[in-house]
């Protein structure tokens, strides 16, 4: 059956579930990831995932190379595979792992897209003020932008993460793991004034336990988010194309330009690994290039 999850598949999701407390979008994209290598060999008449060699493995890299797959596509792939069969051989279900002898595709890291300053203020100021919904977007584009969070921690924000006295709110991120992360004056402001003022109003009575409901007193959705955001991009005048996950760049690019270091910007961002982080180097080299071209008697 083409949907069928691979043999072995569904004890290894729990296990990631259960002893790594995976959330259950990084746990789809594991199954998607193994379902999807799991076709392409039944199709190839190769057999069974859990059975497969290195080379079965590797060509199944190869042709979702040739029909166009991003190289960060086909390295979480990988990833994905290798911790399938580094399971299977803790388990005692397979003497060997195949995905020892792969080599991961390189990772050819386009730069991230972010906005210049002038574009996230324009942003900002396009919710309207004086409705509960527009106090509500304001609040929500300022926190994204001030905190940097991805979209489904902002989405998932509770009332009571909100600390507005300390500054700071708690970010539940991947595999659970809680951070602190500053507001800042603007962001907690416009919270506060959301609270204050929209929050009631947008609710009419319903009780909602997140800190950015709608007015049907549910939590936002991802898709009702990124249309929300493409409507006030439109009206501050962006055209180029807008996801939230460019103004997490727009947050770590900014924060570098003024001088921040990778470190700071990686525990703020959430980042197990500063690898994840380094992509963003690209700003302190622009930087240095800016400094050298203006203070070099001789650039």
């Amino acid at each position: 059956m083409a949907g069928a999850e691979p043999a072995g598949a569904a004890a290894f999701l729990d296990h990631l579930a259960v002893e790594r407390g995976l959330s259950r979008h990084t746990l789809a994209a594991y199954r998607r990831d193994l379902a999807k290598a799991a076709r392409w060999l039944s199709a190839d008449g190769r057999g069974e995932l859990r059975r497969a060699g290195a080379g079965d493995l590797a060509a199944f890299l190869g042709a979702a190379r040739a029909a166009g797959q991003a190289p960060a596509t086909l390295a979480r792939a990988l990833s994905s595979l290798r911790m399938f069969f580094r399971y299977l051989v803790r388990e005692g279900a397979r003497p060997d792992d195949p995905t020892r002898l792969l080599t991961g595709p390189r990772r050819w890291r386009t730069l991230p897209r972010y906005l210049d300053e002038g574009d996230v203020e324009a942003l900002l100021a396009a919710p309207d003020p004086d409705t509960p919904r527009g106090l509500r977007d304001r609040a929500l584009l300022e926190v994204l932008y001030a905190c940097g969070l991805r979209v489904s921690e902002l989405l998932r924000l509770r009332l009571e993460d909100a600390r507005l006295d300390a500054g700071y709110i708690l970010v539940r991120g991947k595999g659970r793991k809680e951070r602190l992360v500053p507001l800042g004056d603007t962001a907690t402001a416009a919270v506060d004034a959301f609270l204050s003022r929209g929050r009631g109003p947008l609710l009419g009575g319903r009780v909602c336990p997140v800190l950015f409901p709608t007015a049907r007193g549910r939590a936002l959705t991802r898709q009702a988010f990124w249309k929300n955001l493409r409507r006030l991009a439109l009206k501050a005048g962006i055209t180029a194309p807008l996801s939230p996950h460019v103004l997490r760049h727009s947050f770590a690019t900014h924060l570098l330009e003024h001088g921040a270091d990778l470190r700071t910007v990686q525990a703020l961002l959430g980042h197990a690994d500063i690898s994840t982080t380094q992509i963003y180097t690209h700003v302190s080299r622009e930087r240095l290039r800016r400094i050298y071209k203006l203070t070099h008697p001789r650039a």
